[in-house]
């Protein structure tokens, strides 16, 4: 077993997943990489063991990739996989963990689940954004796994985001900003702006306002296979465009065109986990205090 590791922070609360973590991967004799910042926070804890990079060290021979933190820590770790196909599970030692659903207190759980093959591999869409210029990273980071958003800049005032839909025109939100988000991304930032929730699986996106002026504007759910087109005016000459939580500023009136990425990611759902369970556990469906 060829096992990556990620993590963006090295407190308290992950000392103690990272040192069960490698014992346990010890005694599997599994061959583990660190990713060369992470290992470096580590310290004493991570010497000896090989390092990758954003530039080098991964490749498709890795079995799994684990990411320790929270759902931010998961979407920065995709941009190391990129379409390499790599599965990729999540220890949470974040708050709510809607991507990263092992426990920090299961390590050894988690790895005999995944070594005795007791989970199957999900697999989640992206989206992409063409857009003139440098993205944020590099122009082969124009993707993101929760969401696309334009939103204003360097001002309070609203801005007017006119969407097409495959070329038709379908109207322009004035609002503080647009989400357009996968499945993954539809119990995230889409979420909190009124966004449904989507199943991981479904072959959709949703295209949520944010804050919108015009009372009327919902959110729209449609295929992933649609052509989007944004194109933003406002009262300032940028607006922002962010690819998850990587940020660019745009030129009003730039054609921004948004699609379903070419590649997907492999997420691993366990037996003992499932995402009707974590909307179950993370939002309270369900919960009633009458009962």
């Amino acid at each position: 077993m060829k096992v990556a590791i990620y993590g963006q922070a090295y407190g308290p609360e992950v000392v103690a997943p990272v040192a069960t973590l490698l014992l346990e991967l010890a005694k599997y004799k599994a061959a583990v990489c660190m990713e060369a910042e992470f290992a470096s926070l580590i310290g004493a804890a991570a010497q000896g063991y090989p390092v990758f990079s954003m530039e080098a060290g991964l490749d498709k021979s890795f079995d799994l990739m684990i990411s320790i933190g929270g759902d931010g820590t998961i979407l920065r770790a995709i941009t190391f996989i990129r379409d390499l196909g790599i599965p990729i599970v999540g220890i949470n030692t974040g708050r709510l963990g809607f991507l990263s659903i092992g426990k920090k207190e299961a390590v050894g759980e988690m790895l005999c689940e995944f070594a005795e093959g007791r989970y199957h591999l999900v697999e989640r869409n992206l989206v992409t954004a063409t857009v003139p210029g440098e993205v944020p990273g590099g122009n082969d980071l124009n993707f993101a796994l929760n969401e696309i958003t334009v939103s204003r800049k360097d001002t309070t005032s609203m801005i007017t985001v006119e969407t097409y839909l495959n070329g038709e025109y379908l109207t322009s939100y004035w609002a503080d900003g647009l989400i357009i988000a996968t499945p993954t991304g539809s119990t995230g930032y889409s979420l909190s702006c009124g966004g449904p929730v989507i199943m991981p699986t479904a072959r959709s996106l949703v295209i949520t306002p944010i804050a919108p002026h015009n009372l009327n504007a919902r959110p729209l759910v449609i295929s992933d296979d649609t052509q989007i087109t944004l194109r933003v005016s406002g009262r300032e000459s940028q607006h922002l465009l962010s690819f998850d939580s990587r940020l660019v500023s745009v030129d009003n009136d730039t054609e921004i065109e948004v699609r379903k990425a070419d590649f997907c990611i492999r997420m691993v759902e366990f037996s003992s986990e499932s995402f009707l369970k974590t909307i179950r556990n993370k939002l309270l469906w369900g919960e009633d205090r009458r009962n």
